[in-house]
């Protein structure tokens, strides 16, 4: 019997090895996602499979040397053989013992490593990954469902015999045939929805494929830790370490059933799986299910359209007659797969995004520079129409080495906001609208910058520009038939390229400096004539004010000689004394005056002289330096 399981075992390892290697052949012939993960589960079976089976031979080795030595005990002549050590006499059961201390350990962790960087790595390929149609599909599909029935017959009898007979070792490599039928019929069904339409189906499987096998990685990580504190009983067999029970009741998930009656046998203290209920709820089991799955179908027959919403409804891939579109409500249909219905945000307000992609670390920035990148930006050629003209000959070869390019790059952020108007010409007309309105929109937009100049898109001109590309945009949707309307193309964060942002702030700077000089110059220039003419008219005014005060005053002097001569005629010496007193009088109004009233004393008269009586007279002497020999 010993032999065979080892011979059981070792088919259990070809096997897995071959189906894996055509597995891995024929999903890289169809390009299956799935089929490309579920290699990765054989893999790790065919190691366990052969792990498994190396130690059912050590295990054999060591029952044949105990027959030996019962044999030998029963010879006379055989004494000697007592007295030597343990390890002496038994060193196949030594060399199993030495292989479960230290090689099943490090091949459990081997395991680990390969269940936690494989699941990692194809967790973030799977990220990156798109669904697409698969090639030779057909062929896939029939390769996949023999893998499937030859690994499920061979799993389902080396299960049935390891849990009949209690061989624990057989055990492992038969989970692993029996997950490995699963996943090919699990493959074979992700080819299957590819081949009905459903492209992302296969993806998805993938995904479910890697994420069960980050959860055995988890599994076999709690089992190490556990084997740590697992209390050693001699004489009694444990369960291998790298045997996973999450393999084994996705391989056996009859087992559960039978663990579950087992766990109620125990708890109840009576045989709970004799009773009827259990005997009957154990075969009316698979009708269950069945009434469960048919309630979900049924389930299928009734849609709810939200508000603002249509849907189309399709019976076996083809609009149904009458009533291709439903609007927002209940409606009734046959159950799925027969009808399905797509849904389609009809009076929402769509949008995408061209020449940019946001930045989710930036979008909290309140300041937005030019020289700092703010979004996954595009660069767009514009044309440069104000070129320096060369009117000489001479000037020809400078001027046409500092002349620009004819094309400049120019950063521009374009959001473009539809709306579905014409759901069945939306979905029926073109395959991917979403993605056609994409190009055709960034098609129009790389058309029109090429046309338009520099300057005038960056001023004056962004608001024309995107009337004209919407009325653009909207023709050739129009053109294909999408039904849809384009409501809304913005012009937005228009600037240079980053790289050259501060070389193009540089050139503004100069230009605006350029332009205050200009200003400036102009401005003293208008202040310099203003103040000019200010003054001649000021001189002017003056000059005629003095000529005036100079023809009053001799007027004024002449009428006053006319005058005075009659008084002076009158009476000389009255007028003579007269005119000396008002001439001594004008002379010392400004001079202080010391009065003495009594001529018949001697007084004594001091003067300060630090006090200046005339300040015009002290302030204009200067002394000279004195002359040095």
């Amino acid at each position: 019997m010993e032999r065979k399981t080892q011979k059981n075992g070792l088919i259990n390892l070809a096997v897995l090895l071959l189906v894996g290697v055509a597995v891995t052949a024929t999903a890289r012939y169809g390009d299956s996602l799935a089929g490309r993960v579920s290699t990765l589960f054989m893999g790790i079976g065919v190691l366990v499979a052969a792990v498994s089976w190396f130690q059912m031979r050590l295990e054999e080795r060591e029952r044949l040397e105990k027959l030996e030595f019962d044999e030998l005990t029963k010879s006379a002549t055989s004494s000697a053989l007592f007295n030597a050590s343990e390890t002496e006499v038994f060193p196949a059961q030594r060399s199993r013992e030495q292989f479960e201390r230290f090689f099943v350990p490090g091949f459990t962790v081997i395991v680990l490593l390969m269940q936690m960087i494989g699941g990692f790595l194809l967790w973030r390929w799977l990220q990156k990954a798109t669904p697409t149609p698969l090639l030779q599909a057909t062929v896939s599909t029939a390769l996949f469902g023999m893998f499937a029935l030859v690994l499920f017959l061979l799993g389902k009898f080396s299960t049935t015999m390891a849990r009949l007979e209690g061989l624990r070792l057989l055990r492992p490599g038969a989970s692993y045939l029996l997950l490995s039928a699963y996943l090919c019929f699990f493959v074979l069904a992700g080819i299957v929805a590819v081949l009905a339409g459903f492209t992302a189906v296969d993806l998805y499987v993938a995904r479910a494929l890697t994420a069960l096998l980050l959860l055995t990685a988890v599994e076999t990580f709690i089992n190490l830790i556990l084997e740590i504190y697992r209390p050693r009983m001699k004489g009694k067999l444990g369960r291998p370490i790298y045997e996973s029970r999450l393999v084994s009741l996705l391989g056996q998930p009859e087992g559960l059933i039978t663990t579950a009656a087992q766990t109620l046998d125990y708890q109840f203290g009576f045989n709970v799986s004799e009773t009827w209920f259990y005997r009957f709820f154990e075969k009316a089991l698979a009708w269950l299910l069945l009434l469960q799955l048919g309630v979900l179908l049924i389930s299928t027959s009734v849609v709810f359209i939200d508000t603002g919403e249509q849907a189309l409804l399709e019976r076996f891939g083809r609009p149904v007659a009458g009533r291709p579109v439903l609007g927002p409500g209940a409606h009734f249909k046959y159950p799925w797969p027969i009808d399905q219905v797509y849904r389609y945000p009809t009076e929402q307000l769509q949008s995408f995004n061209i020449g940019f992609a946001p930045d989710p670390a930036r979008a909290a920035d309140k300041t937005i520079l030019w020289t700092v990148s703010h979004t996954k930006e595009e660069n767009f050629l514009v044309a440069n129409h104000e070129l320096p003209s060369l009117n000489t000959a001479t000037n020809s070869d400078n001027a046409a080495a500092k002349r620009p390019p004819p094309v400049s790059l120019l950063t521009v952020s374009i959001p473009v906001q539809f709306q579905i108007t014409n759901l069945v010409a939306w979905a029926y007309n073109n395959e991917d609208p979403s993605t056609l309105l994409q190009h055709i929109a960034t098609r129009e937009v790389v058309r029109f910058f090429v046309s338009v100049d520099l300057q005038d898109i960056m001023s004056h001109g962004r608001w024309g520009a995107a009337t004209t590309l919407r009325d653009r945009i909207q023709a050739e949707t129009d053109r294909h038939q999408m039904g849809a309307n384009i409501v809304f193309v913005g012009l937005q964060d228009i600037h240079p390229p980053v790289k050259v942002a501060p070389d193009y702030e540089k050139v503004v700077a100069a230009i605006h400096t350029k332009e205050a000089a200009i200003l400036s110059a102009r401005a003293d220039a208008i202040k310099t004539n203003v103040l000019a003419e200010a003054q001649a008219f000021k001189t002017v005014c003056e000059a005629q004010s003095e000529k005036q005060r100079l023809e009053v005053d001799a007027l004024a002097r002449a009428a006053l000689f006319t005058n005075q001569l009659p008084a002076f005629l009158a009476s000389p010496s009255v007028y003579a004394q007269r005119a000396y007193l008002q001439t001594f009088s004008r002379s010392v109004a400004n001079a202080r005056k010391y009065i003495l009233l009594s001529t018949n004393t001697q007084d004594v008269i001091i003067l300060n002289l630090e006090d200046k009586l005339r300040p015009e007279a002290y302030d204009a002497v200067t002394v000279p330096p004195p002359k040095t020999k």
